[in-house]
């Protein structure tokens, strides 16, 4: 290939769309069997809640992967204009033509599936999409930022990191504590101004990655954090529902920003990836089986869900006919002229 590929990062990205996919196949079986909930075994709970972690990891690792390779790079105004044009305008189109797409594709599952809620249904067809607006305002910062972190020591980046952390991270774990212990409307005002807020943090965490700030930390630390983090977040999440607190594990809790991060900082370290062409390939069409496999999601979820195996079973069916779908399809799409390109952002 003309670009010189960098094994980890191709590992990191395909371990992403995995997760991501994972999540995705987990969420449909237990979205779709939620009135089952008081008959889940304590197994199948804790299946849901691990699951949870694992899937949360997929985006952060894209969003540092963004930092890894475009924030140390130099902007000026044509190379602005540039990336402008040949990302964020891409990224605009795309986003609008898949959202025609799964409006189509909406009405045409309740139409053939007449026992699907449509509501329901949409929120599964659309529940990756927020994704796209939220990379495209990075893209458009990206060079403006990468122009300032050029005037500043790595440390002081780290210094302000942690800062904007603790605002974007502890804070609301904070507000979420109180809240679940009856204190209610603990609201701490405080704004992160341009930074990004959480999603910000982990592209400059890929960064700081890219800089090799985190080399002093040894494996087994990160590791450890990566554990403790990964239990933590089931145990919290089983604890809220023993009180029957309706909580949602997203992208802005500490344990998902730290284990997350302790993991892609050992995934750069990896020198030789094994079974290399596998991961080239999980990787190369990565974006692609990301804007294609919700198409694939709610059509099989009927089939799946009535399989005579418990839910965390049924999840990774799902999750490996997603895969294959999603696969097959993306690389059927990509031998289409030009539809790589303006259909699936492929370079």
């Amino acid at each position: 290939m003309a670009k010189t590929r960098i094994q980890w990062i191709d590992l990191v990205r395909a371990i992403a769309i995995l997760t991501v996919l994972y999540i995705h196949a987990t969420d449909g079986i237990y979205i779709i069997t939620s009135d089952m909930i008081v008959n889940y075994t304590l197994p199948s709970r804790i299946f849901n809640f691990a699951s949870l972690f694992i899937g949360r990891i997929g985006v952060p690792f894209f969003l540092m992967i963004t930092g890894y390779l475009l924030l140390d790079r130099s902007y000026d105004d044509d190379k602005t204009r540039h990336f402008w044009a040949n990302n964020v305008r891409t990224l605009i189109i795309i986003t609008v033509i898949w959202t025609i797409l799964y409006v189509i594709s909406l009405q045409f599952v309740t139409v053939f599936y007449d026992v699907v809620n449509v509501s329901e249904a949409g929120t599964l067809f659309f529940s990756h999409m927020w994704y796209m607006p939220m990379i495209i305002g990075m893209y458009l910062s990206m060079p403006f930022v990468a122009a300032a972190l050029k005037h500043f020591d790595v440390d002081t980046i780290y210094r302000a990191t942690i800062v904007f952390s603790f605002l974007a991270f502890v804070v609301p774990f904070v507000s979420l504590l109180f809240d679940i212990f009856g204190i209610q409307d603990v609201n701490i005002q405080y704004s992160l101004g341009f930074s990004g807020g959480a999603y910000g943090i982990y592209i400059i965490l890929g960064y700081l990655v890219k800089k090799g700030y985190f080399k002093k930390y040894s494996s087994s630390k990160l590791a450890l954090l990566a554990i403790i983090s990964f239990i933590i977040c089931v145990l919290f999440q089983y604890y809220t529902f023993l009180r029957g607190y309706d909580f949602f594990l997203w992208y802005e809790f500490p344990f998902i920003l730290l284990g997350s991060f302790a993991l892609f900082e050992l995934c750069s370290r990896v020198e030789t990836v094994k079974a290399y062409r596998g991961i080239q390939f999980l990787s190369k069409y990565s974006f692609a089986v990301f804007l294609i496999h919700n198409l694939f999601r709610l059509p099989l979820l009927p089939f799946v869900v009535y399989l005579p195996f418990s839910e965390p079973v049924k999840a990774i069916i799902l999750w490996i006919v997603l895969i294959i779908c999603s696969y097959a399809a993306a690389v059927i799409i990509y031998r289409i002229p030009k539809f790589g390109k303006y259909i699936l952002y492929m370079r």
